[in-house]
């Protein structure tokens, strides 16, 4: 399968019939694909003896029947690890961004925590450079900071519209990157032009809790997750961050909120695009609660920790009003062997990319989301969030980064058919109630599997990704 066309060597498509989920509503249309852009959305697109109504020549596309499926905006995942370089054994750029792929993520943004961390403007730019050659998705990456790079940080600013954010750990997590020096804190949110996104738990607390349990003598299990890392030390370091961003009315992202208590440092009183402070929600507190640990362990132990069941019920009613911006993944993933370790020396993180859709689609079938609602929360505001150029809608010009989805396929997670390096799923042996067909990246079909849900998937890896741009 595939034309050549002119110098691009990029083949067009027509996706016939489908049903098109975008900008809160839902269409029945045709879509033109043409030179990795999407070119025509109208009701019927017609080829007439070698040319279209639209009066363009099409001697060369391919034709895609979408009657009875659904066309999503690729989603954007403002938060993965994929672990390169330096922690390779887990995870690498490529196979994390086909894992992605098949999921429907056609775009992500990576965070610092790598080995060396990304903490120069040069380290940045190797990371780039890996992607580049090896990412089948849009990528971008997060500069890093620690308690003394705040000059070097503060180089990125000339990169506006290159680099994604600003990534500072304002808590500890995988790779102790913890910024806990008040000065460098104030200078970054004083002095920093571009987003900065936050981990927010405060390690005081945490490390007192922690003690506070160790006294018991017993050994600690992952149950104890929620305990140690619990509210108040991510409302504390969320509260915290808030006041520094007004004052100096930083543009502040939050990322992975997982407590009842934080939601109310954030509004829903205006736009997303007029927000100077946003929150964003990861697909695991959205799914997972601490009943889950018992069955699951260390293979949900992530950061910050998955709470109590009314957490995750509050998570769902803020994400619909409008509290919480972005949904996001956090994928992190490590080997088996890391995760079935004891407690305390098991590496915190879960791998979700490839599933993210598929589980949003599930709360659908459930009621929970709409489907206006997915690509609003997974597409449109991580674009807007970020300000990404020409992504996360599906306008006419825009690049063609779309998703097929069949809701009356049903698709279930299996060792056979897990894609990251790690192979393995806390969310194993679910099925969802649908799957997705079709992931185009820039034009570029990428990824097919039109038949029962797998084991029949295509590839097209002779096309990487692109680096993300930014409007601001």
């Amino acid at each position: 399968m595939g034309f050549r066309f002119g110098e691009q060597n990029m083949q067009n498509y027509l996706i016939k019939n489908i049903q098109v989920v975008n900008e809160g509503s839902i269409i029945t249309a045709d879509v033109l694909i043409r030179d990795g852009r999407i070119e025509k959305i109208e009701s019927r697109i017609a080829r007439i003896n070698g040319a279209s109504r639209l009066g363009h020549l099409e001697k060369d596309y391919t034709e895609i029947d979408g009657e009875g499926k659904y066309l999503f905006p690729g989603c954007i995942d403002d938060q993965v690890h994929f672990r390169e370089p330096g922690l390779t054994h887990k995870a690498t750029i490529y196979t994390e961004a086909r894992a992605a792929v098949a999921g429907g993520v056609t775009s992500f943004m990576e965070m610092p925590n790598t080995v060396p961390p990304a903490f120069t403007k040069e380290l940045l730019e190797e990371k780039y450079m890996i992607a580049a050659n090896t990412s089948l998705a849009n990528y971008s990456f997060y500069m890093g900071v620690s308690n003394d790079n705040a000059d070097e940080v503060l180089r990125t600013n000339d990169k506006k519209k290159t680099i994604c954010g600003i990534k500072i750990f304002m808590g500890s997590s995988t790779g102790n990157l913890l910024v806990d020096n008040p000065a460098t804190l104030d200078r970054i949110f004083r002095e920093s032009e571009l987003l900065i996104a936050t981990h927010c738990e405060n390690e005081m607390i945490i490390r007192e809790n922690l003690e506070k349990l160790k006294t018991s003598g017993r050994n600690l299990t992952a149950a104890d997750h929620p305990v140690i890392r619990d509210e108040e030390a991510c409302f504390a370091s969320s509260f915290y961050a808030i006041q520094i961003a007004k004052k100096y009315g930083t543009r502040l992202h939050i990322l992975h909120i997982s407590t009842e208590k934080e939601l109310q440092l954030f509004s829903n009183m205006m736009p997303l695009k007029q927000k100077r402070i946003t929150a964003e929600v990861c697909i695991h507190h959205l799914h997972f609660t601490s009943d889950d640990y018992a069955r699951l362990g260390n293979l949900i132990k992530c950061n910050p920790a998955i709470k109590a069941p009314h957490h995750k019920d509050a998570l769902w009613k803020a994400l619909l009003d409008g509290k919480l911006d972005v949904i996001a993944t956090d994928h992190a993933p490590h080997t088996l062997e890391e995760k079935n370790l004891p407690y305390e020396k098991a590496p915190a993180g879960l791998p979700l990319v490839q599933h993210s859709l598929l589980l949003m689609l599930h709360y659908h079938k459930q009621g929970n989301i709409t489907l206006e609602k997915i690509a609003e929360k997974m597409s449109h505001a991580p674009a807007d969030c970020f300000q990404v150029k020409d992504r996360g809608y599906i306008r006419e010009g825009y690049h063609a980064d779309l998703v097929i989805v069949d809701l009356n396929q049903i698709s279930r997670v299996s060792k056979n058919n897990i894609l990251y390096k790690c192979r393995w799923s806390p969310l194993e042996n679910f099925e969802f109630p649908a799957s997705i067909t079709h992931t185009f990246v820039n034009g570029n079909l990428v990824y097919a599997c039109p038949v029962n849900g797998g084991g029949n998937e295509t590839w097209d890896e002779s096309k990487m990704g692109q680096r993300l741009k930014f409007d601001r």
